[in-house]
């Protein structure tokens, strides 16, 4: 699921190899980002909701 929400993300906001060959450091910054925003999604979404519900 996470790979799976990192690529729409990814495509959804422009980064892509083109931003990669133009400007590596940003393209990087970016990827974390998103890789950082998804984990978050994740954890409250699948984590903490189903425990709210137990």
């Amino acid at each position: 699921m996470e790979k799976i929400l990192i690529e729409e993300y990814k495509k959804r906001e422009g980064v892509d190899e083109a931003l990669k060959k133009r400007n590596q450091l940003e393209w990087v910054g970016r990827v974390n980002n998103i890789k950082q925003r998804v984990r978050e999604f994740i954890q409250h979404e699948l984590i903490f909701v189903e425990n709210e519900s137990i």
